[in-house]
């Protein structure tokens, strides 16, 4: 029953409907996508190892620091484990280049979103154009003698409208939560960054004052 009425939906807004679909099902599925991949994220976090980590750098044990923090997937940790491997060539040159990386993981599919976000409501005007020039079609063509059939580009118009709207909507508040977290991560991955270079260059200054 629901699948007739999807494909009576789908004839009545024309062929506009179709790559409207197309927009609808790629957008959940980088949702779903998404989703799964920032509970991984959730799951991998290690925060008391985050401190621990500057704990021991300023300590200087740094062979611990290797070991404890070779295996860890949380994405700050792993920004401070390349940054502690190559700190004697150019540690923050390092921890920038593991950021990147993640960031480029963490916004993988985010143009896709804000792609659909804009062309779902064009599609759905442009259903709307058309709609709207077959209605005036029937009429130059049969004046009034059959209301149905302009009342079908009329339905074509506001189908395509509303769709491209709802299909819009949808995905502009998962792609901003999406993003936020993002920004959140980039956040914790520099301060993180910060504070470890400021530990190494403490213990390089009373290496060279003793």
């Amino acid at each position: 029953m629901q699948t007739a009425a999807i494909l009576d939906l789908m004839d009545k807004g024309g062929w506009v409907m179709w790559p409207l679909l197309a927009c609808s099902i790629v957008v959940t599925a980088v949702i779903l996508e998404r989703t799964f991949f920032w509970a991984g994220i959730v799951r991998r976090r290690n925060r008391p190892l985050r401190d621990e980590v500057l704990g021991m750098a300023r300590q200087g044990e740094w062979t611990l620091i290797e070991q404890k923090t070779e295996d860890c997937a949380d994405p700050v940790v792993r920004v401070l484990h390349s940054g502690i491997l190559h700190r004697d060539f150019d540690m923050a040159k390092a921890m920038e280049d593991e950021a990147q990386q993640i960031v480029k993981r963490m916004s993988q599919f985010m143009p896709v979103m804000d792609t659909i976000i804009t062309v779902a409501p064009m599609l759905g005007i442009l259903g709307t154009v058309t709609g709207i020039m077959s209605a005036f079609s029937v009429l130059s063509g049969s004046g009034m003698a059959d209301p149905k059939l302009v009342t079908g580009g009329i339905a074509e118009a506001l189908i395509t409208t509303v769709a491209g709207l709802v299909i819009s909507i949808a995905t502009v508040f998962p792609y901003n939560y999406f993003k936020s977290r993002v920004e959140h991560a980039i956040h914790f991955m520099e301060k993180y960054a910060t504070r470890l270079e400021v530990v190494c260059r403490k213990n390089q200054a009373q290496e060279a004052m003793r």
